[in-house]
């Protein structure tokens, strides 16, 4: 039996939301050290990928003492830089003082990362994009996406950065739209420090393979981060993980063993009506079993199934791995 996988958690996991329906939200607004505890109650999750600035004016002393009250590390610090200000974009903005204004909070994420000893600082430029035929010049979009997270990246070398990408949603076009185009604008930045977070369920929703996705992250170098959640491939629903995709599931997490890959296990969810420690709970219930089903895989018979490309082969292995992890 391998090593238990570390368990983590987008601190979101256990806030409150509002969407274009609820208008009034479906909970009270919970602060970041309300969200921290919720998050320390789930008993399993060692690390917390917080939103950035922090609710209520609370400092990063604050939350670092939180942090530390509770037994919880920072892997990484989220800056909104998707809200009603950028609405626009951040990086792609049209507006040359909304890009700064956007650059200005991307780097207090960066010296947060630096005081709590976080692993990287997560971008999600979720505005960068555009919604309707010609309303951008493509060229000039790119080169403000690009240009803007190099000059990010270059301005604190002594950190790491991960680009989290998405189809689409806010926009109807996101900028960072796919695993492929996230690794050529990388390689176009010319920097060491810029990598990638493979949400499962992103890839999902923008039609990939998320082993795929991984292993072609992998290939390059550049998967340092991951979210794991499920949806029904139409919306980004950020369910708990394998309610849908149970094989897809399996075969990412299959693809991150069999190249070595280490890193937390990741959840990205949104229990709008659920309770927010029962979600987390049940989510890491089945990614302990998917372990389980990893160790039990008949590597070399799944191997030869390959080697044949037979589908069948390869998904009675798969079952008899699968079907048996819950015990």
């Amino acid at each position: 039996m391998s090593d238990e996988p570390v368990f983590g958690a987008g601190l979101w996991n256990f806030a409150t939301y509002v969407d274009r329906y609820a208008v009034d939200g479906y909970g009270d607004p919970r602060s970041t050290i309300e969200q921290i505890e919720l998050a320390a109650e789930v008993g399993d999750i060692s690390y917390v990928d917080l939103n950035y600035p922090f609710t209520g004016g609370l400092t990063t002393a604050d939350v670092k003492a939180a942090l530390e009250r509770t037994g919880l590390k920072a892997i990484g610090v989220t800056p909104d830089i998707y809200l009603r200000e950028h609405q626009m974009g951040a990086f792609t903005n049209p507006d040359p003082a909304k890009r700064e204004s956007a650059r200005v909070i991307m780097q207090g994420a960066a010296d947060a990362v630096r005081e709590l000893g976080a692993r990287y600082v997560k971008i999600w430029p979720g505005q960068d994009g555009f919604d309707y035929p010609f309303q951008v010049d493509y060229k000039e979009l790119s080169r403000l996406a690009v240009e803007g997270m190099r000059d990010l990246a270059r301005a604190n070398p002594d950190l790491k950065f991960v680009i989290e990408y998405k189809p689409r949603e806010p926009r109807t076009h996101m900028f960072w739209s796919s695993a492929a185009k996230t690794v050529l604008g990388i390689q176009a930045m010319g920097v060491d420090n810029v990598g990638v977070l493979l949400d499962f369920g992103h890839a999902l929703f923008g039609g990939e393979s998320p082993a795929e996705a991984a292993q072609l992250l992998i290939d390059h170098g550049l998967l340092w981060g991951m979210d794991v959640n499920d949806n029904y491939r139409g919306w980004d629903d950020d369910m708990v993980v394998g309610t849908v995709h149970m094989t897809e599931a399996l075969e990412f997490f299959h693809t991150l063993r069999v190249n070595g890959w280490e890193g937390v296990w990741q959840l990205d969810q949104f229990p709008f009506r659920e309770d927010v420690v029962d979600n987390a709970r049940t989510s890491i219930r089945f990614l302990k079993a998917l372990h389980r089903a990893l160790d039990r895989l008949d590597e070399e018979a799944l191997a030869e199934a390959q080697r044949r490309q037979d589908p069948l082969a390869a998904q009675r292995v798969v079952q008899d791995a699968l079907l048996g992890c819950m015990a």
